[in-house]
């Protein structure tokens, strides 16, 4: 079973969203088409990233605990974390948004994104020998910029990242070696800046969080094309 372990982490994560998404009220199923076109072009990119990382030795992956299927170098486990992750937390704040009608996070979204743009760019700029670290940072730091000058409200997507970050610790912290005997996913601490959250990278954190608000804003574009059509 421990080259399965992987795979059942993904399936874990979408399990409960998946079955969730039938609920009659507010069904996110009937929000596929929108979600899966945005997934698979966000996917496309975060892959491309991930096989260039993977490619030089960045980070990496232990057979051990994999089935043994690659994809251009990748295992299908990664390929369909890029599935099961933004499935969970878009269908977060799918359910958010339904859920919750004042956002407490409302008055304060534009004062944490300019806060967090502004320290993910010193930290990008101050840190440019470390490929892990910098790239995720500057990157995630001109998408909040771009919404920014958008005027874009993230205050859900805040809301969504808090609510899901206790599921994201656990699942990332198994990936990352916690709960079992060595990493699934290795890093060269040369290329971050070795501050983990028990075992977890600080940079995963940002990498999560550019990762669920681009699922977000492209699926929230694409409904919308939809309902004009």
């Amino acid at each position: 079973m421990q080259s399965y372990t992987y795979l059942l982490l993904d399936i874990c994560c979408i399990f409960i969203p998946f079955i969730a998404s039938f609920y009659p009220k507010h069904a996110f199923y009937k929000e596929w088409k929108p979600f899966f076109l945005a997934n698979f072009l966000v996917a496309l990119f975060f892959l491309a990233w991930d096989a260039d990382f993977t490619f030089n030795k960045i980070w990496g992956f232990n057979p051990d605990y994999l089935t043994g299927i690659y994809i251009l170098n990748l295992p299908i486990e990664e390929i369909l974390f890029f599935l099961s992750v933004p499935y969970a937390c878009v269908f977060t704040y799918f359910s958010m948004k339904y859920l919750v009608q004042h956002n407490p996070l409302a008055i304060y979204q534009k004062g944490i994104t300019i806060v967090l743009l502004v320290f993910l760019l010193l930290v990008g700029l101050l840190s440019l020998d470390k490929w892990y670290t910098s790239i995720t940072s500057l990157l995630t730091a001109v998408y909040l910029l771009f919404r920014l000058v958008r005027k874009k409200n993230l205050s859900y997507h805040y809301l969504s990242y808090f609510v899901i970050f206790p599921f994201f610790f656990l699942s990332n912290g198994i990936l990352t070696g916690s709960f079992i005997d060595a990493p699934i996913v290795w890093y060269n601490d040369d290329e971050n800046l070795g501050i983990r959250l028990f075992t977890i990278p600080v940079e995963d954190v940002v990498y999560g969080m550019l990762l669920i608000f681009m699922n977000i804003d492209l699926y929230e574009y694409f409904k919308s094309k939809f309902s004009t059509d």
